[in-house]
């Protein structure tokens, strides 16, 4: 095994000893002898765990506040580097940090720090008496290219809950995110915990497929375009939860308004910075007059999005427009495009509209627009999306007004709230039984 690999086993060894410090535990299950005396002063601590994730997350967000000029300063040098490097211009855009990201970053730690964790629930059963508990997942690894502000996220999310946290970042972000990783460590210690708890590996001789194969991890996430996020999937050995873009569907029944379709796909194309829940799709049923649909068509031009179609409407929209566009292939309608691009697709009725959003989909956010009850309640129970819209905007908003949906991004794993991937992904429910 090379000497890399051993490393960071070892340093996983520290991060999983280090994650008792911040829950509700003895830590006589845990072997100190060697570890970083901080992790000692830490768990001293325990008894008051959740103040001291409070102070920690309030901290953490004072800290990046005070040193925003610093980590801007060094973003700029990241994108310089970059864009001599080629890096493609949608990375570039998911580096690129802003004063403005910077503070919702802040927002975010400040939110979390009021927030409670961790519950007991249940009841008896016959002779027994059942509970459960919320407990951390334990060591959480965080995949991820550009974005170097997820980084800080994820780290909230990770302390909150009471998880220790490994970075594995892509290379554009390098810089960004060692000042933002070093940050937050220093405060760490400063309110009293480790800084194991936050562990970035910054060498490239550990490279994401090490990470996302070591066994201390207990739980990966993903994050990026979905060429990363397919590769991590596919070379894991542990858990993972993938973070899905681009690539939602958008059903226009027969009872459903042309504005409304339009400003539900405008807004869903408005998340900043990436707009993970952006509709590219819209079936639209066969009943719609061809005036309708050379509407919207030309609305959503005029809206500043590339507008292509299936072999009937693109047919129909050349009878009716001077320019020419080819159809879309087979495979485009399962692949995001990860930019202001529309593609329509003609279908028969809404039974039709669910097997090709069940089929073709990314399966993590997809709506209709309806007025009638019984068919929204068809598309509610047939689809099987993670996150279902009826006459709303599926648009992303990683900072939200609630603790419990702040979240790094959405996935298509069923079971996790809403297919958020934030506070409940990084819990598990660990069933208590008392005997009588």
């Amino acid at each position: 095994m090379a000497s890399s690999s051993l490393d960071l086993i070892a340093a996983l060894q520290r991060v999983k000893q280090a994650t008792a410090s911040i829950n509700n535990s003895a830590i006589d299950n845990f072997e100190l002898a060697g570890v970083n005396p901080s992790l000692k002063h830490g768990s001293a601590a325990l008894s008051d765990a959740t103040v001291l994730r409070a102070r920690a997350l309030t901290a953490m967000g004072e800290t990046l506040a005070r040193h925003q000029d610093d980590i801007l300063e060094a973003n700029t040098l990241d994108l310089e580097i970059s864009r001599d490097m080629a890096v493609p211009e949608l990375v570039v855009d998911w580096l690129k940090l802003t004063p403005e990201r910077l503070q919702k970053v802040v927002s975010i730690f400040q939110k979390l720090a009021v927030s409670g964790v961790g519950c007991v629930g249940g009841g008896p059963s016959a002779h027994i008496s059942a509970q459960y508990r919320i407990c951390p997942v334990g060591t959480v690894g965080f995949i991820y290219e550009a974005f170097p502000d997820l980084g800080a996220i994820a780290a909230a999310l990770c302390i909150c809950t009471g998880n220790a946290l490994v970075l594995k970042g892509g290379s554009e972000a390098s810089r960004t995110n060692q000042i933002i990783a070093n940050l937050l460590r220093d405060t760490l210690e400063d309110v009293g915990l480790s800084a194991e708890l936050i562990f970035p590996i910054e060498s490239t001789e550990v490279s994401r497929q090490d990470v996302s194969r070591c066994s201390d991890i207990d739980l990966i996430i993903a994050h990026g375009r979905p060429s990363l996020v397919d590769q991590v999937v596919k070379q894991a050995s542990v858990p993972v939860i993938p973070s899905r873009m681009g690539n939602c569907y958008l059903y226009w029944s027969a009872s459903g308004s042309l504005d409304r379709v339009y400003q539900i796909v405008l807004d869903s194309h408005g998340g900043e910075p990436d707009a993970v829940n952006r509709i590219e799709k819209v079936l639209i049923h066969e009943s719609h007059s061809h005036h309708a649909v050379v509407r919207l068509w030309n609305r959503l031009q005029e809206g500043g999005f590339e507008v292509v179609a299936d072999k009937v409407l693109t047919a129909l929209h050349n009878a009716s427009a001077a320019e020419e566009s080819g159809a879309v292939s087979v495979q485009e309608w399962k692949h995001a495009y990860l930019k202001n691009k529309v593609a329509l697709c003609q279908v028969s009725d809404i039974t039709a509209a669910i097997e090709w959003i069940n089929t073709h989909s990314s399966g993590h956010a997809d709506s209709i627009v309806t007025t009638d009850y019984t068919e929204s309640q068809q598309f509610m129970h047939g689809c099987r999306s993670s996150a279902v819209y009826i006459n709303t905007s599926p648009k992303f908003v990683r900072n939200a007004s609630h603790a419990d949906v702040i979240a790094l991004g959405a996935s298509n794993y069923k079971g996790i709230a809403g297919g958020l991937i934030g506070i409940d992904a990084m819990q598990v429910r660990q069933r208590i039984f008392h005997g009588s």
